[in-house]
């Protein structure tokens, strides 16, 4: 029997409030991880819940673990996932579970490579303002942060490319391809402080003009740099866990995800484009990318 994505959603709502008396937060975090499901789906033009295979739903797994996300945070979306097809399962409307024989990825005893919100607020806080290099760096991860940055994306940032007037930055991502990224008040509050504070009266090495973050020799940043930067707080807050100018972007979308961001949003600022899904990322409107981004970033 076919269903569609909205009632299919609508009915184990109700199937977990009366018959499982989920409280109403349990219920929304479930509600959540199908709608996930229902996006990637419709991004893909794949069918109905009641059609997707095995394949199909390791395909969406694989795709949330392209954007960064935790092996923690996959596990739990899969578990909303399973409960969702258990819950069709039951009610006799599909012959085959597809996630019945799908193992949830391997947490290990390896700790995770994101960030949560209070560990980001920690790093960012532990940063020493009163300082140069400081100011600097605190502008540096907020953007990071912000805006999902890959670190050469960062140290490779251009003046001429801040729209702040607009709350947008454009970026150089991978296969030179541009793309524009809406950015946060609070990143924008400090690179303003860098850049009028700061930046102005540090001398600049020639062709090094139109960079925004500079070195103390008034050149562009190394990713190394940034690397050990990051890598310094953490041992300065005693944070336990393996990090790197990556973390950030991973932390990003997890964060966007997790807070109920549409899909395609986080993809198009991630710079992710699939064949089969460019055209949509590239006819994203720009107003929706910042609405995504103040509704459901920390830090916005």
């Amino acid at each position: 029997m076919l269903m569609n994505w909205t009632l299919a959603q609508k009915h184990f709502e109700q199937y977990l409030q009366l018959e499982r008396s989920f409280a109403s937060n349990s219920i929304d975090a479930y509600s959540r991880d199908v709608a996930l499901l229902k996006q990637y789906a419709e991004i893909n033009n794949l069918p109905q819940p009641t059609s997707l295979s095995k394949g199909d739903i390791q395909d969406f797994l694989s795709f949330l673990n392209e954007l960064g996300m935790s092996v923690y945070s996959q596990a739990r979306i899969l578990s909303g996932i399973k409960s969702f097809y258990q819950y069709l399962s039951l009610e006799n409307l599909i012959s085959d579970d597809p996630t019945a024989l799908i193992s949830a990825p391997r947490l290990g005893r390896k700790l995770p490579h994101t960030l949560n919100i209070h560990e980001v607020d920690q790093l960012i806080s532990a940063i020493d303002v009163s300082t140069a290099e400081g100011a600097r760096n605190k502008a540096m991860l907020e953007t990071m942060y912000s805006c999902g940055l890959r670190v050469s994306e960062l140290t490779e940032l251009k003046i001429s490319n801040l729209h702040l007037e607009v709350e947008f930055i454009q970026v150089t991502g991978k296969g030179s391809k541009e793309r524009l990224i809406p950015i946060g008040h609070s990143a924008i509050k400090y690179i303003q402080i860098y850049m009028h504070e700061i930046r102005i009266h540090q001398p600049i090495k020639t062709g090094f003009e139109d960079f925004l973050f500079l070195n103390r020799r008034g050149a562009s940043l190394s990713r190394v740099m940034v690397f050990l930067i990051i890598k310094e707080l953490a041992k300065k807050i005693g944070l336990n866990k393996i990090i790197s100018p990556h973390t950030f972007r991973h932390s990003f979308a997890t964060h966007l995800i997790e807070g109920g961001a549409d899909l395609r949003a986080v993809q198009a600022m991630l710079g992710h484009e699939s064949v089969t899904t460019t055209e949509i990322y590239t006819h994203l409107d720009r107003d929706y990318l910042q609405s995504v981004l103040t509704s459901h970033h920390p830090r916005s």
